[in-house]
């Protein structure tokens, strides 16, 4: 759908250079190791809760990249109520980042927020060249996406302080090669300029 189309409801669509996009952060966190990702989770979740509060302020779509985690007939709402009901692991985290109505989100099947989903599209949509990817695991999840984002073009921010990994030394060297090799500006959130990149065109 072109960017200029207006959506079901005759309104215009957000336009925006840049989209905040929180990758996994709606997580149950019940599979092995989810207990020691909890401890970089959390508060990387009370940052990314803040980044997401400024970039809506400035006018920047967030958009949820969520695994399905084998759900495949569930949708992103009951994806959700279930990290949020169910007394699950993950919680604290989706309470502190539980997404508003004019957040958009993609389900996705595997690690990149890329493979077999939307979001290119929706990129395409919005007329998004520049992501702030926020997220967890760094050392995968949010690697594997910015990997596909650099293949499109697409100028990386990935704020050191909004990745989580199972280690802190794993989430270093992810953001290390992050810097290196895809061009990411891997400056903590309370550094980063939203009302500038809001700006962008």
């Amino acid at each position: 759908m072109p960017a200029h189309n207006a959506d079901l409801h005759g309104n215009a669509p957000d336009t925006s250079a840049t989209a905040l996009v929180l990758v996994d952060m709606i997580n149950d966190m019940e599979y092995e190791g989810g207990d020691a990702l909890l401890v970089h989770a959390l508060p990387a979740a009370e940052r990314i809760a803040a980044l997401k509060a400024r970039a809506k302020a400035a006018g920047i779509p967030v958009i949820y990249a969520n695994d399905n985690f084998g759900r495949w007939r569930s949708d992103f709402r009951e994806v959700v109520e279930h990290c949020l009901r169910d007394g699950v692991r993950g919680q604290p985290v989706v309470e502190a980042l539980r997404p508003d109505e004019s957040d958009y989100f993609v389900l996705k099947p595997k690690h990149s927020a890329f493979f077999a989903t939307t979001l290119d599209t929706l990129l395409q949509y919005l007329g998004t060249r520049h992501l702030v990817l926020t997220g967890i695991a760094g050392d995968t999840c949010v690697l594997f996406t910015a990997s596909d984002a650099y293949m499109r073009d697409l100028h990386l921010h990935v704020p050191a302080d909004c990745t989580a990994s199972i280690s802190a030394e794993e989430n270093e060297r992810a953001l290390a090669y992050m810097k290196r090799v895809l061009n990411a500006d891997v400056t903590p959130s309370t550094g980063l300029d939203v009302e500038r990149l809001a700006r962008l065109e």
